[in-house]
């Protein structure tokens, strides 16, 4: 049998919550056209304002969840790809990340000087955007390219309504609910509406009315983030048995000025402590590794506001990780959904 290698793709991370590693970092992630979606002058000049202040913030916030063994999201990433590998028959798995290191480049180039021909690409990210999954797949076909390497790609599409994906996605949950909560929250990483619109291919649904969303299919639902975050929560609801009112979804992280994608996490976690809410939990399904967004925007700053509002306990439940259930899922997905590249 064909060898067939698998390359699993995180985002990435600093390589030190140094601030100058942190800035080489923020450079590399924003000046990427599909993270920030402007002519490559007001990029520049926005990025370079950007990096005046914001490295030395995110260093000390880098530091507030660093690791003795590194980044938790690379050291995560890392027990992924080990667990991954027992269940990766066909060939090695290999780990990289779009921004810092090891980069896709070294890995492609690697895998074809071992000899192997054939590659499924796995970008880690359950719901398909320009910024996380696109980015990820342009990078590798620049590499291809330029080192004209004789590789044989396929892909993994956005999974994020696949059973078995949910399914491992539950059972890390159903534990956190068994010690009682009054509300969960399943909190996304957000976009600017502007690239919610720039993917709709009708040009005619995006956030038309307020459940837009919900009734997404087809072309659309393939390519609207937002939309997909809610047929996962929807998912995960379902196998939880949750009612209504006992779940609900919002989107975080947001950068700048412009309108993101709503409703606004910092302003659930008011609404819901406001609504009488004491125990919360929250959990972040856009992320399959715990890092700076899940562990200090989450664990820590999330936490401190919901407190301040009135609730009493915020929990953070952690993302899949390593977890042995969400290891053989994602073998399974890659072998079983992959769909080949064309460059």
């Amino acid at each position: 049998m064909t060898e067939q290698a698998l390359l699993l793709v995180n985002l990435g991370s600093p390589a030190s919550p140094e601030v100058t590693d942190v800035r080489r970092y923020l450079n590399q992630f924003l000046m990427d056209p599909y993270v920030i979606d402007l002519p490559w002058p007001l990029r520049r000049l926005l990025v370079t304002l950007i990096l005046l202040t914001r490295p030395k913030a995110s260093a000390h916030a880098y530091a507030s969840i660093w690791w003795p063994e590194g980044s938790p999201l690379a050291v995560l990433s890392q027990r992924l790809q080990r667990a991954v590998q027992s269940h990766w028959e066909q060939g090695p798995v290999f780990l990289a990340m779009r921004y810092g290191e090891p980069s896709i480049a070294q890995k492609l180039q690697q895998i074809a000087q071992q000899g192997i021909s054939q590659v499924v690409i796995a970008p880690l990210y359950p719901q398909f955007a320009d910024s996380t999954t696109t980015t990820v797949l342009t990078e590798v076909q620049r590499v291809l390219v330029q080192h004209r390497l004789p590789l044989s790609i396929s892909t993994l599409p956005a999974f994020y309504d696949q059973p078995a994906y949910l399914d491992a996605l539950a059972t890390q949950v159903q534990p956190y609910l068994e010690q009682g909560f009054d509300h969960l929250l399943m909190s996304y990483h957000g976009l600017p509406e502007r690239h919610i619109h720039k993917a709709d291919p009708s040009g005619q649904h995006c956030l038309t009315n307020t459940d837009c969303c919900q009734q997404a299919q087809g072309a659309v639902l393939a390519q609207c983030y937002r939309a997909q975050c809610y047929r996962t929560s929807q998912g995960l609801a379902q196998r939880l048995e949750l009612m209504p009112e006992r779940w609900s979804v919002s989107f975080q992280s947001r950068l700048g000025r412009a309108k993101w994608i709503a409703p606004y996490t910092e302003e659930r976690l008011q609404a819901l402590a406001a609504q009488g809410v004491k125990k919360l939990l929250v959990i972040c399904p856009a992320f399959v590794s715990d890092c700076l967004e899940t562990l200090e925007e989450i664990g820590v700053r999330a936490r401190e506001q919901f407190l301040a509002a009135g609730g009493e306990d915020l929990q953070l439940i952690p993302c899949l990780n390593d977890h042995p259930q969400w290891a053989m899922a994602l073998a399974q997905l890659c072998q079983q959904q992959a769909v080949p590249f064309n460059l």
